[in-house]
């Protein structure tokens, strides 16, 4: 695995589920809560049939279905936007 990371995302959460990733991070004897986080984003990715490994483009993640030039298909504002 390439272990260059250039991306920083930040996330809130709640004292409840900072209290959960530190449990499964002293569980499993993990060296950093960035590093729990990044296995619980492998493990719930892959519960849902989604291969995270490398070479897999971002894009493969997104929310919206995304045209040829990178932004949503259809025109949201009347509410005809189509899925790809």
């Amino acid at each position: 695995m390439n272990d260059l990371r250039a991306e920083r995302l930040q996330v809130m959460l709640s004292p409840e589920e900072l209290a959960a990733i530190d449990d499964f991070r002293f569980k499993h004897r993990m060296p950093t809560r960035a590093a729990a986080v990044r296995e619980l984003l492998k493990f719930g990715l892959a519960s849902v049939g989604v291969d995270a490994k490398a070479g897999v483009k971002s894009s493969s993640f997104g929310v919206f279905g995304r045209g040829p030039e990178g932004h949503t298909q259809g025109d949201p504002e009347n509410g005809n936007e189509t899925d790809l």
